[in-house]
């Protein structure tokens, strides 16, 4: 078996490029409503993602095309439509959720690999079985299923590609069959409009109807967010799911989320994969990385525990909370300039983050310092300068002036600093 596959979400044409450069071997990315993430879908027009996928590919890697929504009768014709245009941009795969999708696909384009969504639930051979007589090339499995049943999923199909998730938000309902969007807000979630009523806080309520008494249960003043579930992470079991042998590839969920988780996730999941192939594994290292991200608190779900197993799953306080650092800029695709994200200041110490396998050395100059300190690559101005000349004490996030570097650095590193507290 070959080295697993890392798969990364592309929400916009920027975060593709920052997923490939940080070490993704593929990237998942989709145009219009046919995609499950609308938001995203939006950033992409049929010209852009054309373009997207020609950029993958001169990189010598993959872009699966989502056309996982569930399409109503009134949309069959522009779906069809939808999908002739896209296969004639030679995507890697298509991943597809509904078995009439799947099969309009084989139809339009049969030389695209349909991939079949978590939407489908897939939970054991008989059910992969099914899609696989359908010519289906890969299952993204259910999020509710077991490293052990995908063994036996593997063992009966040892042909039938095997996908998991292994971070990013998961989702209240099953694999996502909700519809507590639809029924608060009319946003239909299985069409990519969820509106994320899980993650609200609520008021709850004990009604007595025979005497219509009414009493109001809280646990706090903001009410509690009883639907909140934590996020995905299995940075820690990379090892576990690799020494299975059954598992062709590493996804990560957030298509709608900063760029800086998509670099951040990657480039930890990346180094995870191949410090296991050089026995070198080393989970509390993955585990302070992505803690660097902004997260609803992290579950390692239910790939390797039972649902009853589990009881810290769901995060009842609040819906976000804070990593343990913050994105102070990011550094442009040029490497010459970057934007604040945050707060930048002058003679203050930032972290560089940078894309996989890159190098600095150290330098001073009039507009600053770059230095390693502790293992850690840092970054101090001594000038917030503009390219035209203008300078600035501090910058705010909103400012749209670019700051020159006090030398070129790779595109689309981070400035960080940890949060304080």
């Amino acid at each position: 078996m070959s080295n697993v596959e890392l798969l990364s979400p592309a929400g916009n044409f920027e975060k593709l490029k920052i997923a490939l450069a940080y070490g993704a071997d593929a990237v998942y990315a989709g145009v219009s409503h046919f995609s499950l993430r609308i938001r995203s879908g939006k950033e992409f027009t049929y010209e852009s993602f054309e373009e997207a996928i020609n950029y993958t590919h001169a990189q010598g890697k993959h872009l699966h095309a989502t056309v996982n929504g569930f399409p109503f009768n009134a949309q069959i014709p522009l779906l069809e439509k939808h999908i002739e245009r896209v296969a004639a941009m030679k995507p890697d795969a298509f991943i597809v959720a509904a078995p009439g999708v799947i099969k309009l696909a084989h139809k339009i384009a049969p030389q695209i690999p349909i991939h079949l969504s978590t939407q489908a639930n897939v939970l054991s051979y008989l059910d992969a079985e099914v899609y696989s007589d359908m010519g289906v090339k890969r299952i993204i499995a259910a999020r509710e299923v077991s490293l052990k049943d995908l063994e036996q999923i593997k063992k009966h199909l040892p042909h039938l590609e095997l996908e998991v998730f292994v971070h990013g938000s998961m989702c209240f309902a099953y694999s996502g069959r909700c519809l507590i969007s639809s029924v608060q807000s009319g946003r239909v979630s299985n069409r990519g409009s969820c509106a994320n009523d899980c993650r609200f806080p609520y008021t709850l309520y004990a009604h007595n109807e025979e005497s219509g008494t009414l009493f109001r249960i809280e646990e706090s003043e903001e009410g509690t967010h009883i639907m909140n579930a934590k996020d995905l992470n299995l940075s820690a079991h990379v090892k576990e799911i690799l020494d299975s042998g059954v598992i062709d590839s590493l996804k990560i969920e957030g298509r709608t989320k900063s760029s800086y988780y998509v670099g951040i996730t990657t480039k930890t999941y990346r180094q995870a994969i191949e410090d296991y192939y050089a026995n070198q594994f080393d989970a509390a290292k993955y585990t302070a990385e992505l803690d660097t991200t902004k997260n609803r608190g992290f579950s390692d779900g239910y790939l390797v525990n039972r649902p009853f197993e589990k009881n810290d799953t769901q995060n009842l306080a609040h819906s976000i909370s804070e990593g343990t650092h913050q994105v102070v800029a990011q550094v442009d695709e040029d490497g010459a300039t970057c934007l604040c994200k945050d707060v930048l200041s002058l003679h203050v110490n930032y972290d560089l983050v940078m894309p996989a396998h890159l190098k600095l050395e150290a330098m001073d100059n009039d507009i600053g310092t770059i230095f390693e300190e502790e293992g850690l690559w840092k970054i101090s101005f001594k000038k917030l300068q503009t390219p035209n000349g203008k300078l600035f004490d501090e910058i705010h996030s909103g400012n749209v002036n670019a700051i020159v570097m006090p030398t070129p650095l790779p595109g689309f590193t981070f400035l960080r600093a940890k949060v304080k507290g």
